[in-house]
């Protein structure tokens, strides 16, 4: 009886607590999640130029669209031009690395175009792109 008591405390020490490595699975799962940087996108298609020398960007992270109408969309909403500084600055506090890719439309202006490149080197953002497509 006191060799069958045994085994079973023998069993029970041998038991394998699961709880701290789930624990630190899902601190881990939390972190990646907090780190990551996710795309936004503009949220209009534009019909960019073509251009020779175009590169393709990897840490794009800001994208603004300029339609051929002369509208400023950010994050899938049209943005008045005054409130373009505003939300660079917002999206640059979110992702201090990213950079700004101008997505303009081949019929756009230039002006709408120097404008939103004004707004971003004021808003801090220096990296400031514009986007093409290889020929």
């Amino acid at each position: 009886m006191k060799q069958h008591f045994q085994n079973l405390v023998d069993e029970e020490e041998a038991a394998i607590d699961m709880t701290p490595m789930l624990d630190v699975v899902f601190i881990m799962l939390i972190f990646f999640i907090v780190t990551a940087s996710f795309v936004k996108e503009a949220g209009i298609d534009v019909n960019r130029p073509e251009a020779a020398t175009a590169v393709k960007k990897d840490r794009a992270n800001i994208l603004i669209a300029i339609s051929d109408k002369g509208e400023i969309w950010i994050n899938k909403r049209r943005i008045d031009e005054r409130a373009v500084q505003a939300n660079i600055e917002r999206l640059h506090a979110e992702n201090p690395q990213g950079t700004v890719v101008i997505q303009a439309d081949k019929e756009s202006t230039t002006e709408t175009l120097i404008k939103v490149m004004d707004a971003s080197r004021a808003a801090g953002v220096f990296d400031v792109s514009i986007a093409a497509q290889e020929p």
